[in-house]
């Protein structure tokens, strides 16, 4: 970099102020030319395993600037000055050695503090050594600018501390972060293992109708490895090509998951005895589903190094880091705590096969289901009805009216945004139902556990209507029993605290019952058929791709069957791991393809589509923003806007405007061999904030929200909390919110640095580059809204930035410096489509490359599940991709398995139970699709 002659300018920093230094950036600390002269200046402040050092606040913390000349002539050492510090006036140079923090008044009064050394020589050989110190006064990374200018040059030099209190202090780590996870991507090559000790089976005698293996032709598989496109992709979505095009698509992602899944092998790692006959081994990033692992998964181990015939051991038990498992009688009996072993992760293809089987049954049901716009125009007679629930609003009750009056497919849709009442108009349709048609049986499926859960507690606040013995909740065998709220368990089917599927007798009394996506699978695998629901409600449906929604759809859904789809676009879409699938459409949900390509719901035609516009949730100015950026500014607040005057306790600048964003600049960590990250300033500044908040009882603890990307920030949140015994309040992922809501949410931001920002673009982490993120984080607050974070890193999202210079117009901000506004975003447009949603409510109708079209808005590919709270079956696809036996050893470990037989019923079976062959046949790959020999009938026996 060249020359300068304005004194004041600064490599670090073109302005008097220092805003932001990414300690992490290299290239913003460093000298003014270089340090190729005769004199030569130390750094102070060096840092410790990478990171900037610590120190308490109220603490002095102090080092040295040395200032030799190296040269054989005096040199002239016109000034040594702090050129900037942040905070403001933090840091002080001294010719003397500042006094330590145990030091008397005398000598603390006796120090002399200076901003500016100058007018000195420097004689040949001789060293300068200039104090530089800062006492802390808040928490936060603390930077200052140090500029020497001697001789003819001029150098700069910048220092970083980053101040801690006892709280975030408790929370450091100072284990340096590691992979160490030895070698990775290796694959055992074996044909078979010696088997392990299962868990407890679903069945003992196994489902009635078995799941094909859906094994991949070996054909797509080398296109797809070689990286080439199938020419499938290419055509546009029929009803001929329908089963082919999801089928490719699901290929993708399970090779992806299979890749993704090889690099948590481990080699050399060590396996302890563990109670009731386990060997334990840990597995660091379990937590962050990396990899994804759940009851009655498998690994294969062997002796280090060798050759030998590997083991396999099924995962009985999965903690917070480790994973209990049981192998064969004779690895147990030959373990040593000395062995060391070899392990190759594998991936379960249940929900895969769940998947292919539900994109070809689709092809059954007809294009009422998956192509409305070829099926005739249809009129719904809107039905009268008298509201179990007296708050529902005119939108809502219209939505319920039409869905009484439906009588049939095609699906009738409830589009509506955060806080309109989804939930609450699907309650009341079902309540309606169960209460004035004898005949209905109702099938409700959600994306997740908790949210399967929230609707069975919405139904059982009107109980009075229902009868216990009529809804049955559905869950998987690998849910803990203890992950079941006791209130509910009586509504639930198991044994010995494993839950399973009640046999058909039992089912078939339900009039309602509620499931995952994906576990519905086995009311059909049970014997449940095509027509017995007459009504199938899908919720959140916006949240799961098409062939998870086409699970129930496909093996229920007749002509006559009701189908309704409630979700919402704009919020969380479907996780998908590879990306190339995800682009060529896997990542768009069904309820998206509906009001993306059919004009009867593009144009919001009250025969197949209801919107919701009224947001009981939110405070006005928690809901303005959403409104503006993602919903036209059609959403209507029907939430007063009043501020409680508890939250004065917390200094809001703005009394009538609860949205406060809190500037901070701290620092994102990772420590060991976990692979999440965390900022230990900011979890203390959240802590601080909610035990202000909770000083004087009014506010409870149930009242409280904590919203954070990132699985260690809620570990370490969490920890705090407890030392405050506040054990209880929630801390979690945007995930984990989704649908939930709080009076007040805290979102923590976590990032400090940039350097990480690109990394979280391609792996999608973290809320920047996922506006669906943004949405659900920032809706889920009912009264007030705190934003914890680092205003510079946040700027360069231009969603979050919006949300920055939202709370500074309207005087709410609190902190650091605020940066300027990033170019790119002054101006309305936007450079790249494919990072924005449509404007409004509208979708983007231009033809797609993909096959159909579906819009402009991005699907989150969501590689790593840092955030969810879906331990359980129905996301069992999360990345547990890996080693897999051969094809014959897989097959006959699946056919031995009680829950892993989760197979097709639907119109199989004649009277007497035998397999129908023609049925068979539909459930092979189509023609064209590579060698299907390996899908023998003789597993639907």
């Amino acid at each position: 970099m060249g020359y300068h002659s304005d004194e004041e300018f600064s490599v670090a920093g073109d302005k008097p102020e220092v805003e932001f230094i990414d300690y992490q950036n290299d290239n913003t600390c460093q000298d003014y030319q270089s340090d190729d002269g005769p004199v030569v200046v130390t750094s102070p402040f060096p840092f410790e395993n990478g990171k900037p050092k610590s120190v308490l606040v109220g603490e002095t913390s102090a080092d040295t600037i040395c200032i030799e000349n190296t040269s054989s002539e005096p040199v002239n050492l016109w000034s040594v000055r702090i050129f900037s510090s942040n905070p403001e006036d933090s840091y002080l140079l001294s010719m003397m050695t500042p006094p330590t923090n145990d030091a008397d008044e005398e000598a603390k009064k006796a120090f002399l503090g200076l901003t500016s050394v100058e007018d000195r020589t420097l004689q040949p050989g001789q060293t300068l050594t200039i104090w530089l110190s800062c006492m802390p006064k808040e928490i936060g990374l603390h930077t200052s600018i140090v500029h020497v200018d001697i001789g003819d040059e001029k150098i700069e030099r910048v220092a970083f501390l980053l101040a801690d209190d006892n709280v975030s202090k408790a929370l450091f780590s100072d284990k340096p972060y590691s992979r160490g996870r030895g070698t990775q991507g290796k694959k055992f090559e074996c044909s078979t293992f010696v088997p392990g000790t299962r868990p407890v089976r679903q069945h003992t005698q196994g489902f009635k109708y078995k799941l094909p293996q859906y094994a991949i032709p070996v054909e797509v598989r080398e296109l797809i490895e070689c990286k080439q496109r199938p020419d499938v992709l290419s055509e546009e979505l029929s009803m001929t090509n329908y089963a082919k095009f999801f089928s490719t698509l699901l290929v993708m992602e399970e090779i992806n998951l299979e890749e993704e899944m090889r690099t948590y092998n481990m080699e050399g790692v060590s396996m302890r005895r563990r109670g009731n006959g386990f060997l334990s081994l840990e597995v660091l990033g379990l937590a962050e589903k990396r990899p994804s692992l759940v009851n009655g998964d498998y690994i294969v181990a062997r002796h280090a190094g060798s050759n030998d015939r590997p083991y396999q051991g099924f995962i009985h038990k999965v903690e917070a880091d480790e994973i209990f498992l049981k192998f064969d009688d004779s690895f147990h009996n030959a373990h040593h705590e000395r062995n060391k072993y070899d392990v190759s992760f594998t991936y379960n293809r249940l929900n895969m096969r769940r998947q292919y089987k539900s994109v070809h049954e689709a092809e059954l049901i007809g294009p009422d289901i998956l192509f409305p716009s070829q099926s005739r125009y249809r009129s719904v007679k809107k039905v009268p009805f008298k509201p179990l629930n007296p708050d529902i609003n005119t939108e809502q009750a219209d939505a319920v009216g039409m869905i009484l009056g439906c009588r049939g497919v095609p699906p009738y849709l409830i589009y509506g945004p955060p806080g309109t009442g989804k939930t609450m108009t699907l309650v009341e349709a079902i309540l309606q139902l169960y209460s004035s048609n004898r005949r209905a049986n109702v099938l409700i499926c959600a994306a997740s556990n908790s949210a399967a859960d929230h609707i069975l507690e919405k139904l059982l606040s009107a109980s009075y209507l229902i009868r216990p013995s009529d809804i049955f909740r559905l869950n998987a065998p690998s849910r803990q029993y203890d992950d079941v709220n006791p209130d509910f368990i009586r509504f639930c089917f198991f044994e010995d605290t494993v839950f399973k599927c009640p046999p058909m007798r039992a089912l078939m009394r339900y009039k309602i019952v509620i499931s995952t996506y994906m576990y519905s699978s086995t009311l059909q695998a049970e014997g449940i058929r095509r027509g017995h629901f007459t009504h199938i409600f899908l919720d959140e449906a916006s949240q799961i791709s098409e062939p998870e929604a086409m699970v129930p759809m496909s093996a229920f859904c007749g002509r006559d069957t009701v189908v309704v789809l409630a979700g919402d676009p704009m919020q969380l879409g479907p996780v998908v791991f590879c990306k190339q699938a995800d682009q060529d459409g896997l990542g768009t949900s069904y309820l998206q393809r509906l009001l993306c390509d059919f004009e009867q719901y593009h144009l919001e035609d009250p025969n197949y589509v209801t919107k919701l516009l009224r947001n009981y949730r939110c405070h006005p100015a928690i809901l303005e923003l959403p409104s503006q950026l993602f919903y036209g500014s059609e959403l209507i607040a029907c939430k007063g806007d009043e501020v409680p005057s508890v939250y004065d306790c917390i200094g809001l600048p703005n009394k009538s405007f609860p949205v406060l964003f809190v500037g901070i600049q701290g620092c994102d960590e990772r420590e060991g061999n976990n692979p999440s990250w965390f900022n230990r300033i900011e979890a203390s500044k959240v802590v601080n904030i909610i035990r202000t908040l909770t000083r004087d009882g009014e506010v409870r603890e149930a009242d409280i929200g904590v919203i954070t990307p990132y699985r260690q920030q809620v570990v370490k949140i969490k920890r705090a909390l407890e030392t405050f015994e506040m054990p209880d309040l929630r801390v979690g992922s945007v995930e984990q919110f989704q649908g939930q809501e709080r009076e007040i949410i805290i979102i923590s931001t976590v990032r400090s640095t940039v350097k990480h920002n690109e990394n979280d673009k391609i792996f999608n982490l973290g809320f920047l580059t996922n506006y669906r993120r943004f949405n659900v984080a920032i809706t889920r607050a009912k009264s007030l809204l705190i934003i914890v974070g680092n205003p510079h890193i946040i700027t360069k999202d231009r969603y979050w930035d919006k949300l920055l210079r939202y709370c500074a117009d309207n005087g709410s901000y609190q902190g650091c410096p605020l940066p300027p506004p990033e170019e790119e975003f002054r101006y309305s447009g936007y450079s790249d489509t494919r990072d924005q949603p449509a404007a409004g409510w509208e979708y983007n109708q231009e033809p797609s490359d993909r096959g159909f079209r579906h819009g402009s808005t991005p699907s989150s590919t969501e590689k790593v599940l840092e955030w969810s709270d879906r331990p359980d079956e129905d996301y069992h696809s999360a990345p547990n991709a890996g080693a897999e036996p051969q094809e014959e050893t897989l097959q006959q470990v699946e056919e031995e398995a009680g829950q892993d037989d989760v197979q097709p019923g639907q119109n199989s079976a004649n009277d007497d139970g035998a397999v129908d062959a023609a049925y068979v046949q539909k459930y092979t790959f189509p023609p064209g699709w590579g060698d299907v020999s390996s899908i023998p009938a003789t597993g639907w026996d």
